[in-house]
């Protein structure tokens, strides 16, 4: 049976993650990080893709499942008709090779209990070579290994390696799966209840330095956990998501990979990761985005790999079904090749926010001169959007108002902080784009501005105007755009991107989607600034009811069924999540937040000392 997206919880060890569902299955493992290929594909079609399962034989009532405190140590307790067994998920900070550790234990009863284990290289393609020797499982496919390690007794079946074992209160049972290049030596089993213990230490100190204080704090500190396990420490990037293809639209084409680092990303990172105090992460971030945008400006992309890579090439995998008969499988991400105007002024913003509030060094300078000597041109040309859309390149309205955030950050940065650059120059065209946004990104008949110069559509990226500061959100020509996109863009009190069909379409793809969370939490955002607190808030609440019982958020939410739909978990999701919480529960505009941050960064250094 197909669990829902819902029904998975991540664990990570801040270089790569697996999902582990509800049914004591860890159904997607990518070895030896995030983009790398899958061992345990099973989320994206049938259990021979491979799995690693361990669960009661038969008679489970009940699944109850949380994170041990603020960590990302997952423990599921499982009542059967003989007893209760306790089963705790996690992988450790590696030193060297990704493992996972899992701890079973009985409780009440006695309890029947079955592992089964099915390792497929490539994303489900590749069977490996299996071996055993001295209690370990040693399975070895071309350049890749895993090994197993468990005391009780395991064996062969129908290309399975399965145990069977009775648990009594009290007893337990470690696993350890690690992943190594085959050419090496077989890592060392280690002290499974204490890796376990130590990993939650870790966590849990992690998280005890968010310095976030508002009504909402256990919301925003797993969000910010999660974005934390889906961070690749090495560089400091931070991937979109853990996974490749879960679908948009159930059953259609809608899947993509979402295991890179996507610029637009960047300010709304730094704004959450400085708010809740974790100034050396948002740090790693900053110097990522700075290494991984380096070189000709022409040839910036919307994405890289978890390190800086720039090759990522989109290919499907024909051999899986997709979740749910979700086809295609995707890996790679055409869209890298796309232009996309307004991550120009998401680089700059994310810069210059980080710079507002307060953060240690600045390299970037000479870099942001340079894009900027780009944009002064590329600005006039059409674009693909930030929504990535595969029809024909547009003068989206976002995209011209990020490119007068490139402008403005830039004008800012020789204002405030004394930089060298052609202020004049910069002053008159980012009036240039001001003024040509208002004359044909308004359409005074509909009363809103549109998603393209000359359509009547609507797009939820225009929330962003008031976010970054293009307008106030008081603007009557704002507000009635809110009041519209209230109107044609809601789906069951939450807000779609676009109109995916119809004759005003962009994205050249069959079928709908669900909402985006994203932009669901922006619009949460202006309510708040039009001093609709009480509103902005209830939606709010009907977000974050949204996650599932770990507190977790994937893409989009459909609600014809219900349901969490696209990639998951989404860091894109989590940290509009907590900037939303940051500014009702503080009463801040987007514009104050590098401010307030580096006023709080203060405050505590001072206590320290």
């Amino acid at each position: 049976m197909t669990l829902r997206i819902e029904d998975y919880g991540i664990i990570g060890d801040t270089h790569t993650a697996a999902l582990v569902g509800v049914d004591g299955s860890i159904d997607w493992l990518c070895v030896p990080r995030f983009d790398s290929q899958a061992c345990f594909a099973k989320l994206l079609g049938t259990p021979d893709n491979g799995y690693w399962k361990i669960a009661p034989k038969s008679g489970i009532r009940s699944c109850k499942r949380q994170y041990l405190g603020d960590t990302m140590v997952l423990q599921s307790e499982f009542e059967t008709d003989t007893g209760v067994v306790r089963l705790v998920d996690c992988m450790p900070l590696r030193e060297q090779y990704p493992e996972v550790v899992r701890w079973v234990e009985g409780v009440t009863g006695s309890v029947e209990m079955r592992m089964e284990l099915v390792v497929r290289f490539d994303y489900g393609k590749t069977v490996p070579w299996v071996t055993q020797k001295d209690g370990q499982n040693r399975f070895i496919a071309g350049p890749d290994a895993l090994c197993l390690w468990s005391p009780v007794h395991t064996r062969g079946e129908d290309l399975k390696t399965v145990a069977e074992f009775t648990l009594q209160p009290g007893q337990s049972v470690p696993f350890l799966l690690s992943w190594h290049p085959s050419h090496a030596a077989l890592p060392r089993p280690v002290d499974a209840r204490f890796i376990v213990d130590e990993t939650e230490r870790w966590w849990q100190r992690w998280a005890d330095a968010c310095t976030y204080e508002g009504e909402w704090r256990d919301t925003v500190v797993r969000s910010i956990l999660t974005i934390k396990a889906l961070s690749y420490e090495p560089t400091g990037g931070i991937v979109a998501a853990a996974t490749t293809s879960l679908p948009e639209d159930l059953g259609g084409v809608r899947n993509w990979d979402y295991r890179y680092c996507w610029l637009r990303d960047a300010t709304l990172c730094l704004t959450s990761l400085m708010f809740a105090g974790y100034y050396d992460e948002a740090r790693d971030w900053r110097d990522w985005l700075l290494r991984a945008v380096a070189g000709d400006p022409k040839d910036l992309q919307i994405m890289y790999g978890p390190a800086g890579e720039r090759r990522l090439d989109e290919y499907t995998l024909d051999w899986l079904p997709g979740y749910e008969n979700s086809r295609p499988v995707r890996v790679g991400n055409a869209a890298a090749g796309q232009y996309q105007l307004d991550v120009y002024g998401e680089v700059m913003a994310a810069l210059h926010q980080a710079r507002a509030g307060g953060m240690e060094g600045d390299p970037a300078w000479d870099l942001e001169r340079i894009l900027l000597e780009f944009v002064e041109t590329g600005w006039r040309e059409p674009d693909d959007g930030i929504w990535e859309v595969r029809g024909p390149r547009r003068h989206f309205t976002h995209s011209k108002v990020m490119a007068w955030v490139a402008f403005d950050r830039g004008v800012r940065a020789i204002e405030e902080f004394g930089f060298d650059g052609p202020l004049d120059r910069w002053k008159k065209i980012r009036q240039e784009i001001h003024d040509e946004v208002c004359e044909k990104g308004y359409d005074p008949k509909k009363g809103a501005f549109t998603q393209y110069y000359g359509s009547e559509g609507l797009d939820a990226s225009i929330l962003m105007v008031p976010l970054v500061g293009f307008l106030p959100a008081t603007d009557e020509r704002m507000s009635n755009t809110v009041a519209a996109i209230q109107r044609e863009l809601m789906r069951d009190g939450f807000v779609m991107r676009y109109q995916p069909t119809g004759p005003d379409s962009v994205d050249g793809l069959p079928g709908e989607e669900g909402a985006f969370l994203a932009c669901s939490f922006w619009l949460v955002d202006n309510l708040g600034l039009l001093g609709r607190k009480d509103e902005a808030c209830e939606m709010f609440e009907r977000l974050i009811g949204l996650r599932n019982d770990l507190g977790l958020l994937s893409e989009e939410y459909d609600p014809r069924y219900g349901r969490l739909v696209g990639n998951f978990p989404q860091a894109f999701s989590h940290v509009s999540l907590v900037n939303s919480a940051v500014y009702l529960s503080m009463g801040l505009t987007a514009a104050e937040a590098p401010r307030m941050s580096r006023m709080r960064v203060r405050r505590r250094r001072h206590r320290r000392q």
